[in-house]
């Protein structure tokens, strides 16, 4: 970025702000503190940050509602802080449009090597594939970002559209679990419930019946394939 990146920090734990802010000043990023969600979302409204920085523990609304609204209006990547460690908890911030998920306590350069991987992803969307493509009966339109199957609009998440766009430009080949979790979160990233959690939900939205799918297929240990026209 020609500038300096600026981030929203979400959260409501006085001890949190003055860790963080001064932490995410200290390695050239400009930082703006919300309290609470509607703070937040007026202003995201405002002043459009490169990175948000979420909370989900929030005093006037969950920080999933938050997630959910910042999405609907941007890419913008969201990193979400939880004391909430579960898996059920992950899933459920990533299936509200978060990007990463840190469980509180978390060391401050594992959070800015999360912070740098997310604004990393961020600027690179823009070397994504031009044009459209098809596939069966997918249409996939980079330039607008949408994804059509048949007559139908498929509404998909950015980070959705992230793995599907990885997969159709490697077509027939097989992608690694290893390989598909650096692309999509980051060298930092060795979780794979992220990547099963991902593939679950965009299967639910391309494939005809989830349960055998015709696009997105499996490679039991390895990893994942887009299927070429020969299968």
């Amino acid at each position: 970025m020609s500038r300096p990146a600026h981030i929203l920090l979400v959260d409501d734990e006085i001890a949190i702000q003055r860790a963080m802010s001064p932490l995410l000043r200290s390695r050239g990023y400009g930082v703006t503190v919300a309290c609470t969600g509607r703070e937040a979302l007026d202003t995201f409204e405002r002043e459009r940050p490169d990175l948000v920085i979420l909370d989900l523990g929030l005093p006037d609304m969950d920080g999933g509602a938050v997630c959910r609204r910042v999405r609907e209006r941007a890419d913008t990547p969201i990193l979400v802080l939880s004391v909430r460690g579960t898996e059920k908890d992950k899933v459920a911030a990533l299936d509200c449009g978060a990007d990463d998920y840190v469980t509180k306590p978390f060391g401050p350069e594992e959070l800015m090597a999360r912070v740098r991987a997310a604004l990393r992803r961020s600027s690179s969307r823009e070397a994504m594939p031009r044009g459209r493509l098809t596939r069966g009966d997918l249409t996939i339109d980079f330039d607008r970002r949408r994804v059509h199957r048949g007559e139908d609009e498929i509404r998909l998440t950015p980070r959705e559209f992230e793995l599907l766009t990885l997969l159709l430009t490697h077509a027939g080949r097989v992608l690694t679990h290893r390989f598909i979790l650096k692309a999509i979160w980051g060298a930092h990233t060795t979780q794979p419930e992220h990547l099963r959690v991902l593939m679950g939900q965009l299967r639910k939205k391309v494939e005809p019946d989830p349960a055998n799918p015709r696009y997105l297929l499996t490679e039991p240990w390895v990893g994942y394939r887009f299927a070429d026209e020969a299968d």
